[in-house]
């Protein structure tokens, strides 16, 4: 029975990197099946999509720091409030 996963929708980003590594070295070696093979190459997309949603949403909070008159930063702005 194959284990289970965790829920790529509520990984950190560090466990889906580092989970997506370990696939693609997988894949690398070629020492698993081609079902198995697809398998992971389908859950590495989804986490892959995971990583790239989680960093496009850390890099909108860094351009959201405000700054004072000072150009010392003094907080952030809502993400939704230009």
């Amino acid at each position: 029975m194959p284990e289970e996963k965790p829920d790529i929708a509520a990984m950190p980003f560090e466990a889906a990197l580092a989970e997506l590594e370990g696939i693609v070295d997988q894949l690398e070696k070629g020492a698993v099946s081609l079902d198995d093979s697809i398998r992971l190459y389908e859950r590495g997309e989804a986490l892959k999509a995971r990583c790239d949603e989680l960093l496009k949403n850390a890099e909108m909070r860094i351009e959201k720091i405000t700054l004072s008159a000072d150009g010392k930063p003094k907080g952030v702005a809502p993400l939704d409030g230009d």
